[in-house]
């Protein structure tokens, strides 16, 4: 039913093969547009869309080291590094 498409990427014009089997997952999931990028395209835009997460300095409550933290460490709140924080779990 399906047959290999070529395609040219919009971003960077080099062909690519939309598979059939690509083609049957896109029907199965209503999709009605074939894709426009190639998959290193499609990832490289998928990664800059996200924005990068600030880290914060913090000293480990229990080992005492040195970590990097997603949150802005609270004061008299403890902080724990990662291996310390997956043993409290």
């Amino acid at each position: 039913m399906y047959e290999d498409k070529t395609l040219v990427c919009k971003d960077c014009g080099k062909e690519f093969v939309f598979t059939a089997g690509e083609q049957e997952f896109y029907a199965e999931k209503g999709f009605v547009n074939e894709p426009q990028r190639c998959k290193p395209c499609r990832d490289a835009r998928k990664n800059n869309s996200r924005p990068s997460r600030e880290m914060f300095s913090a000293v480990c409550a229990e080992c005492g080291c040195e970590t990097q933290v997603p949150f802005q460490p609270t004061e008299g709140r403890p902080v724990y590094c990662k291996e310390c924080f997956a043993k409290r779990r």
